[in-house]
């Protein structure tokens, strides 16, 4: 359960006002015990030795939590911190260059970098320079880190690499037996350290851990070996799995495929279809009552124009209900529905010998006066049949107004490709502004979220979910800080056909 559906389920059901367990969460450190000591050794060493200093644990084990603890404990007056995170394989001149240009060197060398270090180190500045995820580091890149280390008496940046255990054995090919780094390799939490880091993420969920029984704790902390990026899939996992089971004892009879809010939003759809469909249908009807109603009563020039009208034999089809209309309305009002079915044939004759006896006397004095306004007549009558296909049009525009501009774009993308999310907001304009804003590739669509319409921010379609996550660093830093994240395009037309 991956997709933005199945996240919605999971924070309604356990009450979360975010998930709890989602990699980065803004706003959360949780510093066990045994990592102060770590921290504290990390000072010792780069204040008393010369050696370049290396934490090491595998990925999720919380080095980046190590690192940005080492700055934010480090005296801001008299340390200047260069944090270094590469994205991708870094060699040694990118290393070089954003050395030189966070400590204000005119060139991006070595001599000038050093240079530049003694001459704030005679202010009474040392340089913290960190790199992160330094298993991406080149080999240049290490040797040059391990050279800026070593420094000169003048001075010397202290140098942390963070890292997996990997990076070890490529230093240790570099120094060819020479004591030049430290490494610290961080543990793995206690039972009793897991227990505390699951009540901390749940509570800044709004929830408890009271969600866990000690039993789910002792499994979390078993299947995660105390690491603290596997005790947040695990715990996620047991979570969901204790929500179906609970969904599952809930409705032991008959199972809906689909939550109960995807079944109400398809039959309010049909609801709506079956409204347009008898509306529709109703529609042919409609121009009966609107033929006996036309204000032509039982003009005594109704003879003339019917007799003219069966003299005109050729007349196309397509003017043939001008010719039945005045017939009906100034004729036999019961013979309507015959006139529907009267096809190709002017079926006007049986409507001659009703008005005859009745006009038979004043036709003489009548047909002069009135000749001008009946040949205007049969003119305004074809606007009248017309009205039907225009009755039509507003339904159909009201059931398809809801879609969003670009739900044809999603749905013509196969459903196993997959796209980033970049945001959400209540506010469509937002939503237009930044697809404006960024341009190609950028596109949105709405679904309801907690009874109100949320607009989504999408990012490009990849044919694999690997591809979806390397586009995610390539985004602008703005985009980035709002935690994209990688799904499906299934699970985007899910939701754009439940929103219809």
């Amino acid at each position: 359960m991956t997709t933005l559906s199945a996240d919605d389920s999971y924070l309604n059901h356990y009450g979360f006002s975010h998930d709890p367990f989602a990699a980065r969460v803004p706003g959360f450190k949780f510093f066990p015990a045994q990592r102060k000591p770590v921290l504290g050794q990390l000072h010792h060493l780069a204040r008393y030795s010369q050696l370049l200093l290396v934490v090491t644990g595998p990925e999720g084990s919380g080095k980046t939590l190590v690192r940005q603890a080492l700055v934010a404990s480090s005296n801001k007056q008299s340390v200047q911190s260069v944090v270094i995170t590469p994205q991708d394989t870094f060699d040694s001149n990118h290393v070089l260059q954003q050395v030189a240009q966070a400590l204000g060197s005119p060139r991006a060398d070595f001599e000038a970098i050093m240079a530049q270090v003694i001459q704030m180190g005679l202010t009474g500045q040392e340089v913290y320079l960190l790199v992160d995820d330094a298993e991406r580091l080149t080999g240049a890149a290490v040797e040059t880190l391990l050279r800026l280390a070593v420094g000169s008496p003048e001075g010397r940046p202290h140098v942390f690499l963070f890292g997996q255990q990997s990076l070890v054995g490529r230093l240790e090919a570099l120094v060819e037996g020479e004591e030049r780094f430290h490494v610290i390799a961080l543990q793995p939490y206690e039972l009793e350290e897991t227990r505390e880091y699951l009540a901390m993420r749940l509570e800044g969920a709004g929830s408890g851990l009271d969600c866990l029984s000690e039993e789910q704790i002792a499994r979390i902390h078993d299947v995660s070996g105390g690491w603290p990026g596997s005790i947040n899939e695990a715990a996620r996992d047991e979570l969901l799995d204790a929500m179906e089971h609970s969904k599952a004892k809930r409705s032991p009879g008959l199972r809906l495929p689909l939550p109960m809010k995807h079944v109400l939003a398809v039959l309010a759809v049909l609801a709506v279809v079956a409204v347009a469909f008898l509306m529709r249908g109703g529609d042919p009807v409609e121009p009966a009552p609107s033929v006996t109603s036309l204000p032509l009563g039982a003009n005594p020039a109704a003879e003339s124009d019917v007799q003219s009208a069966q003299a005109e034999a050729p007349v196309p089809a397509s003017e043939e209900p001008i010719v039945r209309e005045p017939l009906a309305a100034s004729g036999a009002p019961e013979l309507e529905g015959d006139g529907e079915e009267a096809g190709d044939e002017p079926a006007a004759a049986p409507s001659i010998p009703e008005p005859a006896p009745q006009v038979n006397e004043p036709s003489p004095a009548v047909v002069e006066e009135t000749p001008a306004p009946r040949a205007s007549t049969p003119e305004p009558v074809p606007p009248a049949e017309p009205k039907a296909p225009q009755r039509s049009e507003p339904v159909r525009q009201d059931v398809a107004e809801p879609a969003p501009a670009d739900s044809g774009w999603y749905a013509s993308q196969p459903a196993g490709h997959y796209l980033v999310q970049v945001l959400g907001t209540r506010d469509e304009n937002n939503a237009k502004g930044l697809v404006r804003q960024h341009g190609d590739g950028y596109r949105y669509f709405v679904k309801q979220h907690e009874g109100k319409p949320l607009y989504v921010v999408t990012y490009g379609s990849f044919s694999s979910r690997n591809a979806a996550v390397q586009a995610i660093q390539s985004l602008p830093a703005s985009l980035k800080a709002g935690k994209p994240w990688a799904r499906t395009v299934g699970s985007v037309q899910k939701e754009i056909s439940s929103n219809r």
